[in-house]
C-alpha cells in the first residue's frame, strides 16, 4: 500500500491551508516592532507589517527582516486606514482571514493558535481576542473609560454584547467585511468594523487571549483623549441613526430570507420527493415485475432524484458539487464509506450512481412515506445484523453494486468525525470487495443537527481511492482498520475544510 502521512499539520501548516495570515499596522514602535515580528513568524510563516508613515527607526528596522511582507504608506493616516490598506494587501495575495495585532508588545503571538483553534471551530465568523483579566491590569482611567463607552454603544446599536471591543487582538474573515470604503482613518475603526459585520450578519466570537501592559514610562500611546472621544461620539451617533434606518430592515430581510429558504426547500422535498417522486415510484413498482432489469430503472429514478435535488436548487442558497479526482466510474463493486453529518447526508450519495444501496436505520427502512420504495430497491436495515444481511448483499455485489455504509453509526453535532465502528471493514472483509471511502463536506452546516432551519451553504463529497482487499489486510486487524480509516477520513476532511472554508 503506498505511504500515506496521517501525522496532525503543525499550527503554521493549518494557518497556511486556511489562508490566514498576520496583519501588524505600526506607528512609531521602533522599541518592540522587531520582537512583536519575530514571535508573530514563530507562529504564522505569512506576515504582513503596514508601516504607517513612521518617522522613527521602524522602517530601517523593516528593511532588515527577511520572510515578511511591508506596506508602507507615505504619511501617517491613522489605525483604519492601515487595517484597510493591509485588508486590501491581504486579499490581493490570496489570504482569506486576517489577525491583527499591535506592534507595541500589547498582545502575545502565542495566542495565534488560540485564534486558530476558534477559526476551524467557527469557520467564517470574526474573532475578537478578548483580553484576559483587562479589569485588574494597571491602565488609565480613559482607556477603561473607553472599552466601558464602547461596549455600551456597540450593545445598543447592534442588540449584541461583547465585553472588549477595544481589542486590536482579531481574526478578520477578509470576503466578510462590510463598509470598508466608508472605514474611519483612525482607531475607533475596529469598532466601526465589527458594527458592520453585526449588522450583516457575521457572527462575533470571543476568545480569550493574553495581555501585557507596560508600565507608564514605557508605554507608546496615541491615543489623544478629547480629539479621539469627539470622532467616537461622532461615530457613535451616525451608527445609531444607521442602526434604526439600515441595520434594522436588513435584520428583517435576512431573517426572513432564511425562513423563506427553510419553507422552500421542505416544500420542495414534499412535493418533488414524496408527492411526484415516490408515487411514481410505487406505480412503477405496482405494474412491474421488480426483476433485475426494472430494479435497475428503479435505481436509476433515485439517482435522478437526488441529481435533481442537488443540481436544480432544491436546496436554496447551497452550492452542490463532487471531487473525482481518481476518475471513479463505479463499474466494480465496493463497501463506499462516508461520514455521517446531517439529514440530507443521502441525497449527494444518491446521485453518485444507480448501482448502489444504502444500509439504512429501521425508522427510515420503515418509513410510511418512501420506505416501501427504498425496501424495493433492496435497502436494508442494519440492525438485522451481519449474519442475516450477507446473503443479500453478496447477491447485490455479484450484481454489480455497492454497498453504502456510514461506520459512524449516528450523525454528529460539530461534523467532526466520531468513532468507527469495525462492521463495514467486516463486511469489505467478508465481501471480498474494495473499500472507497467518500468524504462529505458542508450537510451538518447547512442543517445542523437539531437545527430548526437551513444555513446558506456548500454541500460538496469527494469520491477518493479505492482500498482493495490486499491493502486492507496490510492495514492491520479490524479493530486497527476502523482507527486507521477514522484517522485517514479526520485527514481527508480537514482538507476539505480549509479548502472550502476560505470563503466560509
Amino acid at each position: 500500500m503506498q505511504q500515506i502521512n496521517l501525522d496532525t499539520p503543525t499550527s503554521q501548516q493549518r494557518l497556511r491551508s486556511r489562508g490566514i495570515c498576520v496583519i501588524i499596522p505600526t506607528y512609531n514602535n521602533a522599541g518592540t516592532i522587531a520582537d512583536v515580528v519575530a514571535r508573530a513568524k514563530e507562529q504564522c510563516d505569512d506576515v504582513i507589517v503596514v508601516n504607517d508613515g513612521c518617522t522613527d527607526d521602524t522602517s530601517r528596522i523593516l528593511s532588515s527582516i527577511t520572510g515578511i511582507t511591508v506596506v508602507t504608506l507615505s504619511t501617517n493616516s491613522g489605525k483604519g486606514h492601515a487595517l484597510r490598506e493591509g485588508f486590501r494587501k491581504a486579499l490581493d495575495m490570496g489570504f482569506a482571514y486576517a489577525i491583527t495585532l499591535d506592534a507595541d508588545g500589547q498582545h502575545f503571538p502565542e495566542d495565534i493558535p488560540a485564534l486558530l483553534k476558534a477559526n476551524i471551530e467557527n469557520p467564517g465568523a470574526l474573532l475578537i481576542g478578548e483580553r484576559k483579566d483587562l479589569d485588574s491590569k494597571e491602565r488609565s482611567g480613559g482607556s477603561k473609560f473607553a472599552n466601558a463607552f464602547s461596549n455600551f454603544w456597540f450593545a445598543v446599536q447592534t442588540a449584541q454584547r461583547l465585553r472588549d471591543t477595544q481589542t486590536g487582538y482579531r481574526l478578520y474573515p477578509l470576503h466578510k467585511l462590510h463598509g470598508l470604503s466608508l472605514l474611519t482613518s483612525r482607531y475607533e475603526a475596529e469598532l466601526e468594523i465589527i458594527v458592520f459585520a453585526a449588522w450583516h450578519g457575521v457572527k462575533l466570537v470571543q476568545v480569550p487571549v493574553n495581555v501585557f501592559y507596560p508600565s507608564k514610562e514605557e508605554r507608546v500611546s496615541h491615543f489623544r483623549p478629547y480629539a479621539d472621544f469627539t470622532r467616537i461620539s461622532i461615530l457613535n451617533t451616525v451608527l445609531c441613526f444607521l442602526a434604526v434606518i439600515y441595520a434594522l430592515p436588513l435584520a428583517v430581510i435576512r431573517k426572513t430570507l432564511t425562513v423563506l429558504r427553510t419553507v422552500y426547500a421542505l416544500l420542495f422535498f414534499l412535493i418533488f420527493t414524496l408527492c411526484i417522486m415516490t408515487p411514481l415510484a410505487k406505480l412503477f413498482i405496482r405494474f412491474n415485475k421488480m426483476e433485475e432489469g426494472n430494479r435497475l430503472k428503479l435505481h436509476k429514478m433515485l439517482q435522478f432524484m437526488g441529481q435533481f435535488v442537488m443540481s436544480y436548487h432544491g436546496i436554496p442558497g447551497v452550492k452542490s458539487s463532487i471531487g473525482n479526482k481518481y476518475n471513479e466510474d463505479f463499474s466494480r463493486p465496493a463497501v463506499i464509506l462516508c461520514n455521517h453529518q446531517s439529514h440530507l447526508d443521502l441525497m449527494p450519495m444518491l446521485q453518485l450512481t444507480h448501482k448502489l444501496v444504502v444500509l439504512t436505520k429501521d425508522w427510515v427502512w420503515n418509513n410510511p412515506f418512501y420506505g416501501y420504495v427504498i425496501r424495493n430497491a433492496e435497502f436494508y436495515p442494519v440492525s438485522r445484523g451481519m449474519e442475516e444481511l450477507l446473503p443479500q448483499l453478496q447477491s447485490l455485489v455479484e450484481r454489480g453494486y455497492s454497498i453504502v455504509v456510514y461506520p459512524e453509526g449516528t450523525r454528529s453535532e460539530d461534523c467532526s468525525i466520531n468513532r468507527f465502528h469495525k462492521g463495514a471493514f467486516a463486511l469489505a472483509k467478508e465481501l471480498g470487495v474494495d473499500i472507497l471511502p467518500t468524504i462529505l463536506y458542508g450537510a451538518g452546516k447547512v442543517l445542523p443537527k437539531k437545527a430548526k432551519h437551513l444555513h446558506k451553504g456548500v454541500m460538496h463529497i469527494e469520491i477518493d481511492r479505492r482500498f482493495s482487499p490486499q491493502e486492507q489486510e496490510e492495514i492491520g486487524d479490524l479493530r486497527i482498520r476502523s482507527q486507521w480509516f477514522r484517522k485517514y477520513y479526520k485527514k481527508r476532511y480537514r482538507e476539505l475544510c480549509d479548502e472550502f472554508e476560505h470563503y466560509a
